[in-house]
């Protein structure tokens, strides 16, 4: 049964196993099913079932999804579930030695990027959603003067106002409300820059 809680990545092997792009949206992609199968999800991917089962494993090996009990009807399926509500992963777990900070910076990247992809994608698409659709999407930048301790603190605002989104939205989802509902992406970064 998976965590209700977001489990923390702090191990560089299991870094270095969700940091490769087909594990990451094979993992994305599962915890938006909840549960699925390797064939279910090569669909979604558009990549052979035999490489998707080979990710899943190793994305298993790490604890990162299990085997969801009681799903389907053939017993040769395996139904996978994300073992968790979902991950983080913080530079201060890898920041200790050049080659671990290196793998969390290439995992982090290569994360942004599908982030920008998933966005442009929808930008191409922007017209094939309807009218309410498209005006309650946003984007929007904001430059603010914070110290460390705000933009933490705005950090755990933010988060828990979103953890309380998806929780209700899981719950009605869950209750057979699906009539409008549609995954949603929402990308949040807080950092410093010096202009």
């Amino acid at each position: 049964m998976p965590s209700d809680e977001r489990r923390r990545i702090s191990d560089l092997d299991t870094l270095k196993a969700i940091g490769h792009p087909l594990r990451l949206k094979l993992y994305r992609a599962l915890h938006i099913k909840r549960t699925a199968t390797a064939s279910q999800l090569a669909d979604q991917v558009d990549e052979a079932v035999s490489l998707v089962s080979y990710h899943l494993r190793k994305l298993a090996d790490h604890g990162l999804i299990e085997p969801a009990e009681g799903q389907g009807t053939d017993g040769r399926e395996r139904w996978w579930q994300p073992s968790s509500r979902g991950l983080t992963y913080n530079d201060a777990d890898f920041d200790d030695a050049p080659d671990r900070a290196a793998v969390y910076a290439a995992a982090s990247r290569m994360s942004f990027d599908q982030h920008v992809e998933l966005y442009r994608a929808h930008q191409s698409a922007r017209h094939t959603w309807d009218a309410e659709w498209r005006s309650a999407s946003w984007s929007s930048e904001n430059l603010l003067r914070l110290t460390a301790a705000e933009l933490a603190a705005l950090s755990q605002e933010m988060g828990a106002l979103i953890d309380r989104y998806e929780e209700a939205g899981r719950a009605r989802d869950d209750a057979g409300d699906t009539e409008g509902r549609e995954s949603v992406a929402l990308h949040t970064y807080g950092f410093p820059f010096r202009p």
